[in-house]
């Protein structure tokens, strides 16, 4: 989708603590081997804050950014992908509370790791369809040091890694403007990251783990033994969603001066992210994801407060921001910078 007259104003991340994956080897925590193939050095852990907390610390960063007063704020979407409190309690609300606290919608945007897409993509449509909207509050946050999940053991593309962050969307001038935001999904690949494990009741409930290595190798599993698998693969749908959003932004591939990128490990962003794109590990920004893990969500938020604050890019620079959810889709956006930090 082709967007105009949309910027953002202001970006803002929470502060975290940094645990080496060295560290966590020496504790038993991940295995060696698969450590020193990662290529990760350490990754980022908010210990007993909450979420909603990391979101607030970073949403008061981005609005005081922004030179929005809370007024001007039309909605607060946040984003996420683990439990954020009570149950049946609402994230969002007590975010807005502790930030703009206005009487405007405030609701929860849970896509995998493309929320931030799927969440900007709403923002920019919110604020277009009237004319006195002026800004939209959109904020992530994930803290993965509970019970529910083995934050290092979850997945063999990446640790799972803490962090809030947040973006003020808005009709005035900030510093990148947006040019264009898509996605495309395949929905039957989404068995792959559901294969073997019940649907009621949900795993999380009856004291399950998140554990998509066992649910990959059962597919694979079943797959040897004969069952079809879904014909289609990311990939494609990476390539797909690329294309359409660098035409809809007007510029090619070529024209990208960074690629913000998923914290996974290195051959996950190599296989998965920037070899379908014919993009090298340079123009990425895995110099910095090394060091932080994979947040979900927020990774797309702290990959570009990364890149501009330390100088990676300079103004009328385009960047891409590409990333992966199970489901499966593939989501990108295209920001031209317009001002130095």
């Amino acid at each position: 989708m082709k967007v105009d007259g949309i910027h953002v104003s202001g970006i803002g991340t929470a502060r975290t603590d940094i645990v080496s994956t060295a560290e966590a080897v020496d504790r038993g925590w991940w295995d060696a081997r698969e450590c020193e193939e990662s290529g990760l050095v350490s990754i980022s852990v908010a210990g007993a804050t909450t979420a909603p907390d990391l979101a607030v610390e970073a949403a008061r960063s981005a609005l005081l950014h922004s030179g929005h007063v809370a007024e001007e704020i039309s909605a607060v979407f946040h984003t996420d992908v683990h439990p954020q409190g009570p149950d049946g309690w609402s994230a969002p609300h007590y975010i807005n509370r502790h930030t703009v606290n206005q009487p405007v919608t405030s609701l929860e945007v849970r896509n995998g790791c493309v929320g931030f897409f799927s969440a900007l993509h709403l923002a920019v449509c919110f604020l277009d369809a009237v004319p006195d909207r002026s800004a939209v509050l959109i904020t992530a946050g994930d803290n993965f040091g509970t019970p529910a999940v083995d934050r290092w053991r979850a997945s063999k593309q990446y640790v799972l890694a803490d962090g809030g962050g947040a973006v003020v969307v808005s009709k005035r001038q900030g510093f990148a403007r947006i040019l264009a935001v898509g996605a495309v999904s395949d929905p039957e690949l989404e068995l792959k990251h559901r294969s073997g494990e019940q649907m009621f009741p949900p795993g999380l409930t009856v004291g399950a783990s998140l554990d998509f290595r066992s649910r990959m190798a059962h597919f694979q599993r079943q797959t040897a033994l004969g069952a079809v698998p879904p014909l289609g693969d990311f990939g494609s749908l990476l390539i797909d969603a690329a294309e359409q959003t660098l035409k809809d932004a007007g510029i090619t591939v070529d024209e990208v001066a960074r690629v913000v990128h998923d914290g996974f490990t290195l051959d996950g962003i190599r296989d998965m992210l920037l070899d379908p794109l014919g993009i090298d590990l340079d123009r990425g920004i895995w110099e910095f994801t090394r060091r932080v893990g994979h947040a979900g969500p927020l990774d797309m938020i702290r990959g570009v407060e990364h890149v501009w604050r330390e100088g990676g890019v300079a103004v009328g620079d385009k960047v891409l921001l590409v990333g992966c959810a199970p489901g499966m889709e593939a989501a990108c956006v295209v920001l031209e910078i317009t001002a130095t930090p």
